[in-house]
């Protein structure tokens, strides 16, 4: 994983996702919305508290966010740090406080994450992952003999089991990921691709070569500019 910096809400966020949800959250409780239905039928009251919601019934009105969080995060999924295509799964929405633990955040942009929808369904409800937009730089690194990601030494005891745990939770060493890394890092050193190329597609192996002096010599001085 590599820090993500939060992106703004974008300006069709709140008519597209936050209302929505908030007025069916009111009408699943028996209550009056927030803001009045304009057509369409209420959602029928299933509970008498928020938190009583069961997670499944709340409407989906978060998928209506994904073209923006692409955009926002550059087709990036948060945990794989791969571009998000058909290998990896397709695009998700995460939930980084899941929606069973906090109704309230459940649309609310600053809770999303752009995920792959394989590594969502790993992180499910558990809170053993280490948020994307609290990572710092240089906490995950790459080996190049196996292309296992692995915790960086010298981190606070607390620290590096937070990002074992990561690891082992989003199962980032599983085949498919230490071979997709593995091919890109060799597309690379091959002259396959070029370092925008690789920075554009898998951001962590680009930044762990980069760190690492790996660079080709003809792309050294321009990779220092992409840092």
């Amino acid at each position: 994983m590599i820090p993500v910096t939060p992106a703004p809400i974008p300006p069709s966020f709140d008519a597209a996702v936050r209302d929505r949800g908030l007025r069916a959250v009111a009408e699943l409780v028996g209550e009056p919305p927030p803001k009045p239905r304009i057509k369409g039928r209420p959602f029928t009251k299933i509970a008498d508290r928020r938190e009583d919601i069961p997670p499944d019934k709340l409407p989906k009105y978060w998928t209506r966010a994904l073209d923006d969080l692409m955009e926002a995060y550059q087709r990036i999924c948060a945990y794989s740090c791969f571009l998000i295509h058909p290998v990896t799964g397709a695009r998700s929405v995460d939930h980084m406080v899941p929606k069973s633990r906090a109704w309230d955040r459940v649309y609310e942009w600053s809770n999303y994450r752009l995920a792959c929808s394989l590594l969502n369904a790993r992180k499910r409800d558990f809170t053993d992952v280490l948020d994307p937009f609290e990572v710092r730089d240089g906490w995950f690194v790459l080996e190049l003999v196996g292309f296992q990601v692995l915790p960086a030494e010298g981190l606070h005891a607390v620290t590096a089991r937070q990002v074992e745990s990561t690891i082992i939770r989003l199962g980032l060493n599983d085949p498919p990921f230490r071979t997709t890394r593995e091919r890109n890092w060799s597309n690379y050193i091959n002259g396959h691709v070029s370092f925008r190329t690789l920075l554009e597609e898998s951001p962590f192996v680009a930044r762990e070569l980069l760190r690492q002096g790996r660079l080709r010599p003809d792309d050294a001085p321009a990779a220092r500019l992409e840092r």
